[in-house]
């Protein structure tokens, strides 16, 4: 007998899912880790059919596998796509840091992360996004990390946007000491993303 797909309502409109790129546990394929996935929609006469693909294996010959989601699951990850998301503005002269950083903040669901990789315009970024936190580093040719504080901090429209600085120029043990500069937070490089996360939830006004 062919397999059935679960048949779910959706709290949200089709196009707000479709399309989504979405981290599970695929537990009724056997495997009790986290894998990622796009969403596609499938619309049948009694409602929708939800699944993701996703791809099993390190290295070739990897496996691909489609997972249908149920109600409580579909319902989970409607949630999380309609829950406002925290902008963050991440300002640093290396690209290939500012990219890993945004994709693991930006897998949890909870972050839209724009990247600056030119210190000189980062305080025009800063203007147009209206981050609800900026990452930057210290060290950074044209304008340095605290140079461009003094500007945010001079800025009407900026200048309560609370600064994280992501720095070398300082040790994990300093950091976990609560040192700040230029009274600002500190996480020392190369950079603990859950300490991050913990950092970024502690400087906004109405974490949850």
């Amino acid at each position: 007998m062919s397999y059935r797909p679960p048949t779910v309502t959706l709290q949200i409109p089709a196009e707000k899912i479709d399309g989504q790129s979405v981290t599970f546990r695929p537990v009724r394929d056997g495997i009790d880790s986290e894998v990622t996935g796009v969403i596609q929609i499938v619309e049948n006469a009694d409602g929708f059919s939800v699944n993701a693909s996703y791809v099993v294996g390190q290295n070739p010959p990897q496996q691909s596998h489609v997972y249908w989601f149920d109600q409580s699951e579909i319902d989970v990850i409607a949630r999380s796509l309609t829950k406002e998301k925290r902008r963050i503005l991440i300002v640093d002269d290396d690209s290939d840091s500012t990219h890993l950083v945004k994709i693991l903040l930006e897998k949890t669901g909870s972050y839209v992360v724009l990247e600056e990789n030119d210190s000189a315009a980062a305080h025009q970024s800063a203007r147009s996004f209206r981050p609800d936190v900026i990452l930057m580093d210290i060290m950074m040719p044209k304008t340095d990390g605290a140079e461009l504080a003094v500007q945010i901090e001079a800025d009407p429209e900026l200048h309560s946007t609370p600064i994280i600085f992501l720095t070398a120029l300082v040790t994990r043990p300093e950091t976990n000491t609560g040192l700040r500069i230029e009274g600002h937070r500190s996480l020392a490089k190369p950079i603990n993303i859950p300490e991050l996360i913990d950092h970024i939830e502690e400087s906004l006004p109405h974490a949850m």
